[in-house]
């Protein structure tokens, strides 16, 4: 089999770090990049981290527009890293669907659309299948540490009566876009204007997380609640795409609930903030299950959420070829893993015949 064939669309701070990783792997090439315009007729190698050396003999990947890039089976799989909303990447996404390529996205809502775009999650599941390729929305948070770890450690209880899940993380490896949805460097009022007029999204995922770990062991949710805090900090702080001066906002501390049969069954736990060991705050990942038996799970300092991110994307990729066409989730598909050798020894035979 030749090389599995990857388009990357969006070169920021995770479709940067998902190019440097694919190649450091066996058996992949990038074949194209879609970038913003500013960026289209560069090399893609311009944008990668400055002590990136990794390329070898590759020949240069230019980055250019959809159209351009993105033709009838030109890839195997596009991993697409520009939203976090279905409704917002669904253009995009039914754009690579109906060039009958595979998709995986990190948009959050995309980890169990049907949770809040029950409607636009049918038509997904319908143009994938219509083009024979498959579609999955996966990354760090939500698609593996409060939802699908959870389910995992549910495996070896008789019964479960309560659920909480905590992520104490770090936002600064991540981009723009997750500064703005956060609120980074505003003030407290404008935080909590932001909140009201919905202009901050806050983590996006607590109603993707919440009913993959209800649909996973058999509850129906009622109603999923969130709430959403400042966090104010007492000193300047800097990432590489953040900044909050001393007094202004520099994280959102967040709260979801699930309610089963009306009463709080899975509880969601999510204070984010960027550069938290500045202050002393220790980072964590928590898994904590009340049933038969009890589960305490810890795990400190957290799982970095960018390279988690990277990582789940890519690591997901012979799944999603692998895959039955149509949209999955993070239930539907085999656990993931490292691939530590050719990416081509897991496509399995039937998936190099029909897609």
């Amino acid at each position: 089999m030749e090389k599995v064939k990857v388009i990357i669309w969006g070169l920021g701070a995770m479709g940067s770090g998902m190019a440097e990783m694919l190649l450091e792997k066996k058996g992949v090439d990038i074949v194209g990049v879609v970038g913003r315009p500013g960026k289209i007729g560069k090399s893609m190698y311009d944008f990668l981290s400055p002590g990136f050396n990794n390329r070898g003999e590759r020949p240069d990947v230019i980055i250019g527009a959809p159209e351009t890039v993105i033709t009838e089976k030109a890839a195997d799989v596009v991993l697409l890293c520009t939203d976090s909303f279905t409704r917002k990447a669904f253009d995009r996404i039914k754009f690579i669907l109906e060039r009958k390529i595979n998709c995986i996205t990190s948009a959050e809502e995309m980890a169990y659309p049907k949770a809040k775009e029950p409607e636009l999650a049918k038509q997904i599941d319908a143009i994938a299948k219509a083009n024979g390729v498959s579609v999955l929305g996966t990354g760090i948070n939500p698609g593996l540490i409060m939802d699908l770890l959870v389910i995992l450690w549910t495996g070896c209880c008789r019964d479960v009566e309560h659920i909480t899940s905590r992520r104490v993380n770090s936002l600064s490896p991540f981009g723009p876009a997750v500064m703005e949805e956060q609120g980074i460097g505003i003030t407290a009022d404008e935080f909590r204007d932001g909140v009201k007029t919905g202009k901050l999204a806050g983590h996006v995922g607590f109603n993707e997380s919440i009913h993959m770990i209800a649909d996973a062991i058999g509850w129906k949710v009622d109603e999923v609640k969130q709430s959403m805090e400042p966090i104010v900090t007492d000193v300047d702080r800097k990432s590489p795409y953040g900044f909050a001066r001393a007094g202004n906002v520099a994280g959102c501390a967040m709260k979801g609930y699930g309610y089963v049969d009306g009463k709080v069954k899975i509880e969601m736990d999510h204070p984010q903030q960027i550069e938290p060991e500045q202050v002393g705050v220790k980072t964590g990942d928590y898994v904590i299950i009340k049933g038969t038996p009890n589960i305490n799970m810890v795990n400190s300092p957290e799982v970095p959420g960018g390279i988690g991110t990277i990582a789940m994307c890519v690591n997901m990729i012979p799944h999603i070829i692998n895959a039955r066409p149509g949209l999955q989730t993070m239930l539907s598909l085999p656990v993931p893993r490292v691939i530590m050798g050719d990416m081509r020894d897991l496509i399995c035979e039937e998936a190099k015949i029909v897609k």
